[in-house]
Protein backbone atom coordinates (compact mmCIF):
# COMPACT_ATOMS: atom_id res chain seq x y z
CA UNK A 1 0.00 0.00 0.00
CA UNK A 2 1.54 3.36 -1.01
CA UNK A 3 1.02 6.86 0.36
CA UNK A 4 -1.74 7.66 -2.13
CA UNK A 5 -3.81 4.74 -0.89
CA UNK A 6 -3.15 5.61 2.74
CA UNK A 7 -3.28 9.37 3.29
CA UNK A 8 -2.17 8.95 6.91
CA UNK A 9 1.16 7.36 5.96
CA UNK A 10 2.87 10.62 4.98
CA UNK A 11 1.77 12.27 8.21
CA UNK A 12 2.95 9.25 10.19
CA UNK A 13 6.35 9.34 8.47
CA UNK A 14 6.67 13.05 9.19
CA UNK A 15 5.87 12.56 12.87
CA UNK A 16 8.40 9.72 13.06
CA UNK A 17 11.11 11.86 11.46
CA UNK A 18 10.35 14.72 13.85
CA UNK A 19 10.63 12.33 16.78
CA UNK A 20 14.02 11.11 15.55
CA UNK A 21 15.28 14.69 15.25
CA UNK A 22 14.03 15.57 18.71
CA UNK A 23 15.89 12.63 20.29
CA UNK A 24 14.59 10.42 23.06
CA UNK A 25 11.76 11.70 25.22
CA UNK A 26 12.47 13.18 28.60
CA UNK A 27 11.28 10.02 30.34
CA UNK A 28 13.82 7.92 28.40
CA UNK A 29 16.62 10.31 29.31
CA UNK A 30 15.64 10.17 32.96
CA UNK A 31 15.54 6.39 32.77
CA UNK A 32 19.04 6.44 31.29
CA UNK A 33 20.25 8.55 34.19
CA UNK A 34 18.55 6.22 36.62
CA UNK A 35 20.34 3.28 35.03
CA UNK A 36 23.65 5.08 35.41
CA UNK A 37 22.94 5.71 39.06
CA UNK A 38 21.88 2.13 39.68
CA UNK A 39 24.30 0.24 37.45
CA UNK A 40 25.20 -1.92 40.45
CA UNK A 41 21.94 -3.82 40.00
CA UNK A 42 22.93 -4.74 36.44
CA UNK A 43 25.98 -6.74 37.58
CA UNK A 44 26.02 -10.45 38.22
CA UNK A 45 26.21 -11.74 41.79
CA UNK A 46 29.86 -12.71 41.30
CA UNK A 47 30.75 -9.23 40.03
CA UNK A 48 28.95 -7.59 42.96
CA UNK A 49 30.80 -9.71 45.50
CA UNK A 50 34.22 -9.40 43.86
CA UNK A 51 35.32 -6.13 45.46
CA UNK A 52 34.44 -7.03 49.08
CA UNK A 53 35.89 -10.51 48.50
CA UNK A 54 39.19 -8.99 47.34
CA UNK A 55 39.34 -6.63 50.34
CA UNK A 56 38.66 -9.47 52.78
CA UNK A 57 41.26 -11.64 51.03
CA UNK A 58 43.88 -8.88 51.28
CA UNK A 59 43.25 -8.45 55.01
CA UNK A 60 43.39 -12.19 55.67
CA UNK A 61 46.61 -12.44 53.67
CA UNK A 62 48.33 -9.68 55.68
CA UNK A 63 47.20 -11.26 58.96
CA UNK A 64 48.56 -14.64 57.89
CA UNK A 65 51.86 -13.09 56.86
CA UNK A 66 52.21 -11.24 60.18
CA UNK A 67 51.04 -13.89 62.65
CA UNK A 68 52.20 -17.07 60.90
CA UNK A 69 55.93 -16.37 60.54
CA UNK A 70 56.67 -19.70 58.87
CA UNK A 71 54.45 -19.02 55.87
CA UNK A 72 57.14 -17.19 53.88
CA UNK A 73 59.66 -19.99 54.43
CA UNK A 74 57.02 -22.48 53.33
CA UNK A 75 56.43 -20.55 50.12
CA UNK A 76 60.17 -20.24 49.48
CA UNK A 77 60.74 -23.99 49.62
CA UNK A 78 59.30 -24.34 46.13
CA UNK A 79 60.24 -21.70 43.56
CA UNK A 80 60.13 -21.50 39.80
CA UNK A 81 62.00 -18.85 37.85
CA UNK A 82 62.52 -16.87 41.06
CA UNK A 83 58.82 -16.80 41.98
CA UNK A 84 57.07 -18.91 44.61
CA UNK A 85 55.30 -21.86 42.96
CA UNK A 86 51.99 -21.18 44.79
CA UNK A 87 51.97 -17.73 43.18
CA UNK A 88 52.89 -19.18 39.78
CA UNK A 89 50.01 -21.66 40.01
CA UNK A 90 47.55 -18.92 40.94
CA UNK A 91 48.65 -16.67 38.08
CA UNK A 92 48.27 -19.46 35.53
CA UNK A 93 44.93 -20.74 36.84
CA UNK A 94 43.60 -17.19 36.97
CA UNK A 95 44.25 -16.68 33.25
CA UNK A 96 43.15 -20.08 31.95
CA UNK A 97 39.35 -19.47 31.78
CA UNK A 98 39.79 -15.94 30.40
CA UNK A 99 41.97 -17.16 27.54
CA UNK A 100 39.55 -20.01 26.90
CA UNK A 101 36.81 -17.45 26.16
CA UNK A 102 38.81 -15.68 23.44
CA UNK A 103 37.35 -16.36 20.00
CA UNK A 104 40.61 -17.24 18.27
CA UNK A 105 38.73 -18.25 15.14
CA UNK A 106 37.73 -14.58 14.73
CA UNK A 107 41.23 -13.10 15.01
CA UNK A 108 42.17 -13.42 11.29
CA UNK A 109 39.07 -11.42 10.37
CA UNK A 110 39.92 -8.80 13.01
CA UNK A 111 43.37 -8.29 11.47
CA UNK A 112 41.75 -7.55 8.12
CA UNK A 113 40.00 -4.52 9.59
CA UNK A 114 41.69 -1.13 9.56
CA UNK A 115 40.65 -0.39 13.13
CA UNK A 116 42.91 -3.00 14.71
CA UNK A 117 46.05 -1.31 13.36
CA UNK A 118 44.95 2.01 14.82
CA UNK A 119 44.44 0.39 18.21
CA UNK A 120 47.77 -1.43 18.03
CA UNK A 121 49.46 1.93 17.41
CA UNK A 122 47.63 3.56 20.33
CA UNK A 123 48.53 0.67 22.64
CA UNK A 124 52.21 0.75 21.70
CA UNK A 125 52.30 4.52 22.22
CA UNK A 126 50.86 4.28 25.74
CA UNK A 127 52.82 1.19 26.76
CA UNK A 128 56.28 1.93 25.43
CA UNK A 129 56.49 5.73 25.35
CA UNK A 130 54.03 7.28 27.79
CA UNK A 131 53.98 4.58 30.49
CA UNK A 132 57.71 4.28 31.23
CA UNK A 133 58.21 8.05 31.21
CA UNK A 134 55.24 8.62 33.55
CA UNK A 135 56.44 5.98 36.02
CA UNK A 136 60.02 7.27 36.06
CA UNK A 137 58.82 10.84 36.56
CA UNK A 138 56.49 9.88 39.40
CA UNK A 139 59.14 7.69 41.06
CA UNK A 140 61.67 10.51 41.13
CA UNK A 141 59.09 13.11 42.17
CA UNK A 142 57.76 11.11 45.13
CA UNK A 143 60.77 9.00 46.22
CA UNK A 144 63.83 11.25 45.76
CA UNK A 145 65.34 10.10 49.08
CA UNK A 146 64.60 6.36 48.73
CA UNK A 147 66.72 5.14 45.80
CA UNK A 148 66.24 1.42 46.47
CA UNK A 149 62.45 1.68 46.61
CA UNK A 150 62.52 4.01 43.62
CA UNK A 151 64.39 1.37 41.63
CA UNK A 152 61.73 -1.23 42.43
CA UNK A 153 58.98 1.15 41.34
CA UNK A 154 60.77 1.88 38.06
CA UNK A 155 61.20 -1.84 37.40
CA UNK A 156 57.42 -2.26 37.73
CA UNK A 157 56.85 0.61 35.30
CA UNK A 158 59.09 -0.96 32.67
CA UNK A 159 57.17 -4.27 32.80
CA UNK A 160 54.23 -3.58 30.53
CA UNK A 161 50.79 -5.17 30.45
CA UNK A 162 50.48 -8.92 30.34
CA UNK A 163 47.78 -11.56 30.68
CA UNK A 164 46.17 -10.32 33.93
CA UNK A 165 44.81 -7.34 32.00
CA UNK A 166 42.38 -9.82 30.43
CA UNK A 167 40.79 -10.26 33.87
CA UNK A 168 40.06 -6.54 34.22
CA UNK A 169 38.89 -6.29 30.61
CA UNK A 170 36.53 -9.20 31.20
CA UNK A 171 35.10 -7.74 34.42
CA UNK A 172 34.59 -4.32 32.79
CA UNK A 173 32.84 -5.86 29.75
CA UNK A 174 35.61 -5.02 27.30
CA UNK A 175 36.42 -6.74 24.01
CA UNK A 176 38.27 -9.97 24.86
CA UNK A 177 39.43 -10.64 21.30
CA UNK A 178 41.07 -7.25 20.80
CA UNK A 179 42.49 -7.37 24.32
CA UNK A 180 44.13 -10.74 23.67
CA UNK A 181 45.75 -9.41 20.50
CA UNK A 182 47.17 -6.33 22.26
CA UNK A 183 48.42 -8.42 25.20
CA UNK A 184 50.24 -10.85 22.91
CA UNK A 185 51.86 -8.03 20.90
CA UNK A 186 53.01 -6.14 24.01
CA UNK A 187 54.28 -9.36 25.58
CA UNK A 188 56.40 -10.14 22.54
CA UNK A 189 57.83 -6.62 22.57
CA UNK A 190 58.53 -7.05 26.27
CA UNK A 191 60.99 -9.83 25.48
CA UNK A 192 62.99 -7.38 23.38
CA UNK A 193 62.54 -4.09 25.26
CA UNK A 194 62.33 -4.85 29.00
CA UNK A 195 66.06 -5.39 29.52
CA UNK A 196 67.33 -2.25 27.71
CA UNK A 197 64.51 -0.12 29.13
CA UNK A 198 65.24 -1.18 32.70
CA UNK A 199 69.00 -0.88 32.35
CA UNK A 200 68.64 2.60 30.84
CA UNK A 201 66.15 4.05 33.33
CA UNK A 202 67.66 2.37 36.42
CA UNK A 203 71.37 2.58 35.67
CA UNK A 204 71.80 5.49 33.26
CA UNK A 205 69.00 7.83 34.34
CA UNK A 206 69.00 6.66 37.96
CA UNK A 207 72.75 6.46 38.38
CA UNK A 208 72.73 2.98 39.95
CA UNK A 209 75.71 0.65 39.73
CA UNK A 210 75.43 -1.27 36.46
CA UNK A 211 76.92 -4.40 38.03
CA UNK A 212 74.00 -4.66 40.46
CA UNK A 213 71.32 -5.29 37.84
CA UNK A 214 71.62 -8.45 35.80
CA UNK A 215 69.06 -8.68 33.02
CA UNK A 216 69.06 -10.95 30.01
CA UNK A 217 66.67 -11.60 27.17
CA UNK A 218 66.45 -15.30 28.00
CA UNK A 219 65.13 -14.68 31.51
CA UNK A 220 62.55 -12.18 30.30
CA UNK A 221 61.43 -14.54 27.53
CA UNK A 222 60.99 -17.37 30.03
CA UNK A 223 58.83 -15.18 32.29
CA UNK A 224 56.61 -14.20 29.35
CA UNK A 225 56.28 -17.83 28.28
CA UNK A 226 55.35 -18.92 31.80
CA UNK A 227 52.73 -16.29 32.60
CA UNK A 228 51.26 -15.91 29.12
CA UNK A 229 52.33 -18.94 27.09
CA UNK A 230 51.14 -21.65 29.49
CA UNK A 231 47.62 -20.27 30.11
CA UNK A 232 47.33 -19.29 26.42
CA UNK A 233 48.11 -22.85 25.33
CA UNK A 234 45.76 -24.25 27.98
CA UNK A 235 43.00 -21.89 26.86
CA UNK A 236 43.33 -22.79 23.17
CA UNK A 237 43.43 -26.54 23.88
CA UNK A 238 40.46 -26.36 26.26
CA UNK A 239 38.32 -24.26 23.92
CA UNK A 240 38.73 -26.39 20.83
CA UNK A 241 38.73 -29.72 22.65
CA UNK A 242 35.35 -28.96 24.22
CA UNK A 243 34.09 -27.58 20.89
CA UNK A 244 35.26 -30.71 19.03
CA UNK A 245 33.83 -33.18 21.56
CA UNK A 246 30.49 -31.38 21.94
CA UNK A 247 29.47 -28.31 19.94
CA UNK A 248 30.05 -24.57 19.85
CA UNK A 249 26.63 -24.01 21.39
CA UNK A 250 27.54 -26.25 24.34
CA UNK A 251 30.89 -24.47 24.69
CA UNK A 252 29.36 -20.99 24.72
CA UNK A 253 26.14 -21.66 26.61
CA UNK A 254 27.04 -24.42 29.05
CA UNK A 255 30.78 -24.91 29.50
CA UNK A 256 32.13 -21.34 29.63
CA UNK A 257 29.55 -20.05 32.17
CA UNK A 258 30.48 -23.00 34.40
CA UNK A 259 34.25 -22.72 33.80
CA UNK A 260 34.50 -18.92 33.93
CA UNK A 261 34.26 -18.42 37.74
CA UNK A 262 37.53 -20.35 38.11
CA UNK A 263 39.28 -17.14 36.99
CA UNK A 264 37.86 -15.21 39.95
CA UNK A 265 38.79 -18.00 42.35
CA UNK A 266 42.31 -17.98 40.91
CA UNK A 267 42.47 -14.20 41.34
CA UNK A 268 41.42 -14.41 45.00
CA UNK A 269 43.87 -17.25 45.65
CA UNK A 270 46.72 -15.30 44.05
CA UNK A 271 45.94 -12.20 46.10
CA UNK A 272 45.82 -14.25 49.31
CA UNK A 273 49.19 -15.86 48.61
CA UNK A 274 50.88 -12.57 47.61
CA UNK A 275 49.66 -10.69 50.68
CA UNK A 276 50.52 -13.59 52.98
CA UNK A 277 53.97 -13.84 51.42
CA UNK A 278 54.76 -10.15 52.02
CA UNK A 279 52.47 -9.46 54.99
CA UNK A 280 55.22 -9.36 57.63
CA UNK A 281 57.52 -7.27 55.43
CA UNK A 282 54.69 -4.82 54.76
CA UNK A 283 53.87 -4.38 58.45
CA UNK A 284 57.53 -3.93 59.43
CA UNK A 285 58.14 -1.29 56.74
CA UNK A 286 54.73 0.33 56.76
CA UNK A 287 56.05 3.88 56.42
CA UNK A 288 58.07 3.21 53.29
CA UNK A 289 55.28 1.02 51.93
CA UNK A 290 52.84 3.93 52.08
CA UNK A 291 55.44 6.12 50.38
CA UNK A 292 55.64 3.61 47.53
CA UNK A 293 51.84 3.56 47.28
CA UNK A 294 51.83 7.18 46.10
CA UNK A 295 53.61 6.94 42.72
CA UNK A 296 51.91 3.65 41.90
CA UNK A 297 48.38 4.85 42.62
CA UNK A 298 49.03 8.02 40.62
CA UNK A 299 50.50 5.98 37.78
CA UNK A 300 47.56 3.58 37.45
CA UNK A 301 45.01 6.38 37.60
CA UNK A 302 46.86 8.65 35.13
CA UNK A 303 47.48 5.91 32.56
CA UNK A 304 43.97 4.44 32.79
CA UNK A 305 42.25 7.82 32.63
CA UNK A 306 44.41 9.06 29.77
CA UNK A 307 43.75 6.04 27.56
CA UNK A 308 40.03 5.87 28.40
CA UNK A 309 39.55 9.59 27.74
CA UNK A 310 41.45 9.41 24.44
CA UNK A 311 39.25 6.62 23.05
CA UNK A 312 36.10 8.41 24.21
CA UNK A 313 37.29 11.64 22.58
CA UNK A 314 38.11 9.83 19.33
CA UNK A 315 34.68 8.23 19.39
CA UNK A 316 32.96 11.59 19.82
CA UNK A 317 35.11 13.15 17.11
CA UNK A 318 34.53 10.30 14.65
CA UNK A 319 30.90 9.53 15.32
CA UNK A 320 30.55 7.49 12.14
CA UNK A 321 33.41 5.20 13.14
CA UNK A 322 32.66 2.00 15.01
CA UNK A 323 36.22 1.55 16.25
CA UNK A 324 36.12 3.78 19.35
CA UNK A 325 33.26 2.52 21.49
CA UNK A 326 33.11 1.66 25.17
CA UNK A 327 34.54 -1.84 24.80
CA UNK A 328 37.67 -0.54 23.07
CA UNK A 329 38.03 2.26 25.64
CA UNK A 330 38.12 -0.45 28.31
CA UNK A 331 40.70 -2.47 26.37
CA UNK A 332 43.04 0.49 25.86
CA UNK A 333 42.60 1.81 29.41
CA UNK A 334 43.47 -1.47 31.11
CA UNK A 335 46.31 -2.40 28.75
CA UNK A 336 47.82 1.04 29.39
CA UNK A 337 47.22 0.97 33.15
CA UNK A 338 48.34 -2.59 33.91
CA UNK A 339 51.83 -3.94 34.50
CA UNK A 340 53.57 -7.29 34.33
CA UNK A 341 54.27 -7.42 38.06
CA UNK A 342 55.25 -11.10 37.85
CA UNK A 343 58.21 -10.19 35.66
CA UNK A 344 59.16 -7.17 37.78
CA UNK A 345 59.09 -9.23 40.99
CA UNK A 346 61.10 -12.07 39.46
CA UNK A 347 63.78 -9.73 38.07
CA UNK A 348 63.97 -7.69 41.30
CA UNK A 349 64.42 -10.85 43.39
CA UNK A 350 67.01 -12.27 41.00
CA UNK A 351 68.95 -8.98 40.88
CA UNK A 352 68.76 -7.73 44.47
CA UNK A 353 67.54 -10.63 46.65
CA UNK A 354 64.18 -11.70 48.05
CA UNK A 355 64.50 -9.50 51.15
CA UNK A 356 65.68 -6.36 49.35
CA UNK A 357 63.90 -3.03 49.25
CA UNK A 358 63.73 -3.30 45.47
CA UNK A 359 61.90 -6.63 45.71
CA UNK A 360 59.50 -5.23 48.32
CA UNK A 361 58.72 -2.21 46.14
CA UNK A 362 58.10 -4.49 43.15
CA UNK A 363 55.84 -6.68 45.29
CA UNK A 364 53.82 -3.64 46.34
CA UNK A 365 53.00 -3.20 42.64
CA UNK A 366 50.25 -5.84 42.49
CA UNK A 367 49.14 -5.01 46.03
CA UNK A 368 48.33 -1.51 44.76
CA UNK A 369 47.31 -2.49 41.25
CA UNK A 370 44.62 -4.97 42.28
CA UNK A 371 42.44 -2.67 44.44
CA UNK A 372 43.02 0.37 42.20
CA UNK A 373 42.06 -1.49 39.01
CA UNK A 374 39.09 -3.07 40.77
CA UNK A 375 37.93 0.47 41.58
CA UNK A 376 38.58 1.56 37.99
CA UNK A 377 36.54 -1.42 36.79
CA UNK A 378 33.59 0.02 38.70
CA UNK A 379 34.31 3.44 37.23
CA UNK A 380 34.31 1.96 33.72
CA UNK A 381 31.00 0.16 34.27
CA UNK A 382 29.49 3.38 35.58
CA UNK A 383 30.78 5.40 32.62
CA UNK A 384 29.41 2.79 30.22
CA UNK A 385 25.88 3.91 31.03
CA UNK A 386 26.63 7.47 32.15
CA UNK A 387 28.41 8.67 29.01
CA UNK A 388 26.84 8.93 25.58
CA UNK A 389 28.77 6.42 23.48
CA UNK A 390 26.13 6.63 20.68
CA UNK A 391 27.03 4.96 17.39
CA UNK A 392 30.61 4.15 18.28
CA UNK A 393 29.47 1.72 20.95
CA UNK A 394 28.18 -0.62 18.29
CA UNK A 395 30.48 -3.03 16.68
CA UNK A 396 33.82 -2.24 18.19
CA UNK A 397 34.11 -4.99 20.69
CA UNK A 398 30.69 -6.51 20.42
CA UNK A 399 30.55 -6.85 16.68
CA UNK A 400 30.41 -10.26 15.07
CA UNK A 401 33.51 -10.94 13.01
Amino acid sequence: MDARQNPDSEETSTRFADKELQGPPESDRSNSGSAADNFFTQLSILDRLLTPAILVTMIIGVLIGEYVPTVQDAFNTARFDGVSIPIVIGLIVMMWPVLTKVQYESIPQIFRSSGIWTHIGISLFFNWIVGPLVMVGLAWATLPDLPTYRTGVIMVGMARCIAMVLIWCHLAKGDGNYCAILVVINSMLQIILYSPYTLFFVNVVGGRDVSQTHLDYGGVAISVLIYLGIPLLAGVVTRYTVWYLTSKAFLEDRFLPFFGPLALLGLLYTILVMFAYQGHHIVQNIGHVFRVFVPMVLYFVIMWTGAFALIYWLGRRNRRSKDFGYEMAVVQAFTAGSNNFELAIAVAIASYGVGSDEALAATIGPLVEVPVLVALTWVALYLQVKLNWTESEEGCGSREV
